[in-house]
């Protein structure tokens, strides 16, 4: 028989007994408490009510205060219990508290009168009820305020102790704004608790993480200015914050009004950064609903908060069901563009995704992100250029892409004005020799990536994307009225002569197929992307980083932006609500100065402009207007099922005329003609190009018109 080792039996002895927290011994006291404050609240309403006599007081009253009192208290505290009045963390006593203290001394009043009235049959004077009631939920509520009330001071004196480098200005005096000045004022307490949770000593890391403290608040509630938020003024509307900054040396703005639009919550935000301190905001109204509104939530501001719009977001559900068991092709995706759309698409288990691009590093970067998120993923990666018809159709007869995203372009205005003939080569013919591909290969849907630089064009780059964007027009219209074949495949001399012996037989073979071909094309019509490739906004980084200047080309340039996610779900959108023949453009609210843009970049770099970064102005680069438009006043619009997104009706126009012109342009290019020669074909080819510099161009210079 095995004996039982005894240290091992008074272990277990030890595990089993039990431990008592911090919160207990505070329980306890409060139990002790609340039976003598019930005890000396009661004879007090008797002591009261005979003139503070102890004499005049009857004998008959005496005994029965005696006799009832000590199980009344008992009682009490059993109801305190129930009650989960014991349990309550008192340096945090609100509101809620509040009505459970007033719940349980209607309670234990009721208590009272049983006691004394049916169980002892004595009726006491109505004012001894009425005062003991009233004694008794002063002194047990009062301890209990007085608890917090200590621990406030003691934090208060903790802080000044401490010597905060930051007094906070806190943007909001509602359910969000409160909730931050709650922790900010019980601060180290709330380091304490975390501490604890995680296992560190009570010191550690305290005065580094403290914030500072909240010397004023800002809410447009006129309702509010004037009164105080535990402590804390409400001095003004947004109107008043750059006065309240200098008043009360604000070194710090937390932003606190999830519930705010976009629109307003930018205006804000734009005072705010103005004054030159840090500011940080909640992102939404989801931290204040799942109740994580605290000091950590708070973010840094970022640029897409300066949008002025509120986030354009789609229901992909839709997008996804569409995509999925589908052989999906992304050219050009290895962009900024282009990646986004192949990582979105992977994660909706597509049969196949292509990626098609020219620039090597770009795709082998997407093609390893890609295999390490999605190991079951049937990826293929694949370099060559939209320039090349021979390497278009082999990929299009292997794999049979049912859906093609169509992002491979050249996009930089001031190279393209440059090299106007690069332009024509990538940008119009890749797209018509794309398109021309997948019509003759089975495509279901081309979806077209056009930007908003294609409406009123004054620069090479934009009439290129114009002519890209007729070319999916007349595409689509032949497919449906039957005469598709009749296309031209557009192939220069050396791709038609030297690359294949057995071209025309091919051809041909492609023209039949095209006879049966039902692919939708449409375009996708957008603004600048915030950190794309092209953007402004990595420029304008670079230059902050090596200390300026920040040069912006004109102080009344102004842009549409939108998000990179934004960007994405139209083109993902706009290949499910295709029926052939759109233009889809997304409403991207009111545009944005470049010249306020560069300013709050360099205020959330933590410099002032003009005094630690300077912005110089160099005046509009080649083919470059103020304005960007999104619409040709001759489309009109027609709505979707989302609300922000709407389709433009297409122009009529020559669509022989153009192919004529298409083949002249293409021959050009190749020849490598003069930018004039480009230019002046540009022109005839799309009625709406206008070069800068010219008569006739509307939208440059002083005389612009506004959109």
């Amino acid at each position: 028989m095995t004996t039982p080792i005894r240290g091992h039996d008074s272990d277990d002895s030890r595990a089993h007994k039990i431990h008592w927290k911090h919160w207990h011994k505070v329980a306890a006291l409060l139990m002790g408490f609340d039976v003598i404050s019930i005890c000396v609240a009661w004879f007090s309403a008797l002591f009261l009510r005979f003139d503070m006599h102890w004499s005049h007081i009857p004998a008959l009253y005496l005994d029965l205060y005696r006799v009832s009192i000590l199980p009344y208290a008992a009682l009490c505290v059993l109801v305190f219990w129930k009650l989960k009045l014991y349990n309550s963390i008192w340096r945090f006593v609100s509101f809620t508290e509040l009505l459970y203290m007033l719940l349980a001394t209607g309670i234990t009043f009721v208590i009272q009168l049983a006691e004394t009235a049916l169980i002892l049959r004595v009726i006491m004077p109505l004012s001894y009820y009425v005062w003991g009631i009233f004694f008794q939920f002063a002194l047990t509520f009062g301890i209990r305020f007085s608890y917090r009330f200590l621990q406030m001071e003691r934090s208060r004196l903790q802080k000044n102790k401490a010597a905060p480098r930051h007094r906070i200005m806190l943007v909001g005096a509602g359910s969000a704004g409160q909730m931050i000045l709650r922790e900010i004022n019980h601060w180290p307490e709330t380091m304490k608790k975390d501490a604890e949770n995680e296992g560190k000593t009570n010191n550690q890391e305290e005065p580094d993480a403290f914030p500072g403290y909240v010397a004023c608040i800002i809410d447009d509630d006129s309702n509010k200015w004037g009164r105080f938020v535990d402590g804390v003024p409400v001095v003004g509307g947004r109107e008043a914050i750059a006065e309240a900054v200098e008043k009360y040396r604000i070194t710090k703005i937390y932003v606190a009004i999830p519930s705010a639009s976009m629109t307003n919550r930018k205006e804000v935000i734009n005072l705010c950064m103005e004054t030159g301190c840090e500011v940080k905001q909640l992102p939404g109204m989801s931290q204040l609903i799942a109740g994580s509104v605290t000091v950590s939530a708070l973010r840094d501001i970022s640029m897409e908060d300066l949008l002025g719009r509120e986030p354009i977001h789609v229901d992909l559900e839709e997008v996804f069901r569409y995509l999925q068991g589908k052989t999906i092709l992304v050219t050009g995706g290895g962009g900024s563009i282009g990646s986004e759309l192949c990582r979105q698409i992977a994660g909706h288990k597509p049969k196949r995704l292509i990626i098609f691009d020219v620039y090597e590093n770009n795709a082998y970067s997407v093609q390893m992100e890609l295999r390490d998120k999605y190991p079951n993923l049937d990826l293929v990666v694949l370099i060559g250029s939209v320039r090349d018809s021979q390497k278009l159709f082999q990929l299009f007869e292997q794999y049979r892409p049912e859906v093609v995203y169509h992002a491979a372009a050249h996009k930089h205005v001031p190279l393209m004005e440059d090299s106007p003939c690069e332009a024509i080569k990538n940008n119009t013919i890749g797209t018509y020799k794309t398109a021309y591909a997948a019509m003759a290969y089975g495509c279901q849907r081309f979806v077209l990536i056009s930007t908003d630089k294609a409406v009123n064009p004054t620069n090479v780059m934009g009439a290129s994307k114009r002519l890209c964007e007729m070319i999916i027009q007349c595409f689509d219209a032949k497919v449906k009225n039957g005469t598709a074949h009749e296309l031209p495949e557009l192939s220069h001399p050396k791709e038609a002569g030297d690359q294949d012996p057995d071209w025309a037989k091919n051809s041909e073979k492609r023209k039949r197929a095209i006879r049966q071909s039902k692919t939708e094309f449409v375009a996708v019509r957008f603004g600048n992307v915030l950190g794309s490739n092209g953007s402004v906004i990595p420029l304008f980084q670079k230059q902050i980083q090596n200390g300026g200047p920040v040069t912006v080309t004109h102080p009344d340039i102004i842009r549409y932006f939108m998000t990179i996610p934004e960007a994405v779900s139209l083109v993902l959108l706009a290949g499910v609500y295709a029926e052939g023949g759109e233009i889809f453009v997304l409403d991207l609210g009111s545009p944005v100065k470049i010249d306020t843009l560069a300013r709050n970049l360099i205020r959330l770099s933590g410099y002032q402009p003009d005094v630690d970064i300077k912005i110089e102005y160099t005046g509009l680069r080649a083919g470059e207007k103020l304005y960007e438009e999104m619409l040709i006043k001759e489309e009109g619009l027609r709505k979707t099922r989302n609300d922000l997104i709407f389709i433009g009706e297409p122009i009529a126009f020559d669509e022989a005329g153009l192919l004529d012109q298409l083949q002249t342009l293409m021959d050009e290019a190749y020849r490598n003609a003069d930018g004039e020669t480009i230019r002046a074909l540009l022109k005839k080819a799309v009625p709406t190009y206008h070069p800068k510099g010219t008569d006739s161009a509307p939208l440059s210079g002083e005389n612009a018109e506004k959109p």
